[in-house]
């Protein structure tokens, strides 16, 4: 019976391309790679294993990355597409967006966003934005476990842009291509 309890895991493991390798483990926070919890069958420990539908490995990122900020989904993306007042920002690296991307969005480095704040509304110049007027701005980075656009947004805040005229689309590239959502490639 525990030899076919355990045969039973591994093809659900090799069904679910989930690794039991603990090379494979990924971290949850900045400081661990598993949380305890108690059920009612007693301890289970939740870990984090790499699988084909990750971009990356990085850390789990909070939904609302600085106070203020809402988070929002793929419809909250496609409807901010289509509106004039709203701005979709890829703020992955260029090699990321090359590979693929949100039609309609445009492109922001987080790594640049402190200095391009004229570009979603802000006027002035680094260091010095007036960021009333600006237009409201819907990030987007590589995943759940990406960091790029939760530093962007937390720069934008620290120079002036109004927190609740930010969106984060947490699930980024990683949901928005596992829900088959369509991408482009090759965008500059």
């Amino acid at each position: 019976m525990k030899i076919a309890a355990a045969l039973a895991g591994i093809a659900l493991l090799a069904i679910s391309g989930v690794s039991s390798h603990a090379e494979d483990t990924l971290k949850i926070g900045p400081e661990s790679t598993a949380v305890t919890i108690q059920t009612d069958d007693g301890p289970v420990e939740i870990t984090r294993h790499a699988n084909d539908t990750q971009l990356i490995g990085g850390v789990l990122q909070p939904i609302i990355p600085v106070p203020g900020v809402q988070p929002a989904g793929e419809l909250e993306v496609l409807q901010a597409l289509q509106d004039d007042t709203a701005l979709v920002v890829d703020m992955r690296t260029m090699e990321w967006r090359v590979k693929s991307t949100i039609p309609g969005s445009i492109h922001i480095p987080y790594t640049e966003v402190s200095m391009r704040l004229d570009e979603v509304g802000c006027t002035g110049e680094a260091g010095a934005w007036d960021c009333s007027k600006a237009r409201s701005v819907f990030a987007f980075c590589n995943g759940p476990a990406c960091g790029q656009s939760p530093m962007a947004i937390k720069a934008m805040v620290r120079d002036g842009f109004p927190a609740e005229k930010i969106h984060y689309y947490r699930g980024g590239m990683q949901d928005w291509t596992v829900l088959g959502l369509t991408t482009v490639e090759n965008l500059f």
